[in-house]
């Protein structure tokens, strides 16, 4: 489970997110909405334990100190971080070495997230070599390779082609399958294809949640995409 607390994020004079509260429940997939500038990369941080709050409270599966929740959380950036002379193997390896994960217990996962991410094909092949679509992939596999109880996705369909934005989303679903996710994206069809709740922020506050057709329905609008500019221009 996923909860903020009456989290806010301060950077000087600049408030990034002020006071938000929301809960993704286990095993569920939602989706984090707002335009650019609206706080989404600063909550997810947040929830990788990679910055602190200002106040209020970040909690995971019930834990709240930075190094219990990295050890539960995986966290997929829109830009893979990526050592492009690794090959796959090398670069699984490393991830699950900085990990502290031992020999046998890391040959095991990395086997397992190669399959989960279907890159059996890349696997000795350098990171330079691939597409953006196996990187991504390969990004995953990072961020899966502790084996995770949470995944935090930011943009991760950003500037994929259609079939690897199919192929990503198929990735998606079967992972929620064991694990909750917390999605941003700017794709309303990436919404409705996964997410049970959606957040919509605005200017670093929560302006709506709830369901796609829960929010539909409040702003009396025909699809997510005319909610989410409704809701918007309201909250100008």
């Amino acid at each position: 489970m996923i909860e903020l607390i009456d989290f806010s994020k301060t950077y000087g004079n600049k408030t990034a997110v002020d006071r938000v509260t929301l809960t993704v429940k286990q095993g569920e997939i939602a989706a984090l909405l707002g335009e650019n500038g609206a706080g989404k990369t600063t909550i997810l941080k947040a929830l990788c334990a990679l910055h602190k709050a200002t106040s209020g409270t970040v909690r995971i599966c019930g834990k709240e100190s930075a190094t219990e929740i990295k050890e539960i959380v995986g966290y997929v950036p829109e830009q893979p971080i990526l050592y492009d002379d690794f090959t796959v193997n090398e670069m699984l390896f490393f991830t699950g070495e900085m990990r502290g994960m031992r020999e046998k217990t890391l040959s095991e996962a990395m086997e397992k997230v190669i399959a989960d991410c279907k890159l059996e094909s890349v696997i000795n092949k350098k990171i330079a070599t691939l597409s953006k679509g196996f990187k991504q992939r390969v990004s995953f596999a990072t961020a899966l390779i502790h084996s995770p109880k949470v995944l935090v996705l930011d943009e991760v369909t950003s500037g994929l082609d259609p079939a690897q934005i199919k192929q990503m989303r198929e990735l998606i679903k079967r992972l929620s399958k064991t694990k909750t996710v917390l999605l941003s994206t700017h794709l309303m069809q990436e919404v409705d294809a996964l997410a049970k709740t959606v957040f919509i922020l605005k200017q670093g506050k929560l302006i709506a949640q709830g369901s796609a057709e829960s929010i539909i329905r409040e702003t009396k609008t025909t699809s997510l995409e005319e909610a989410f500019i409704a809701l918007n221009q309201v909250a100008e």
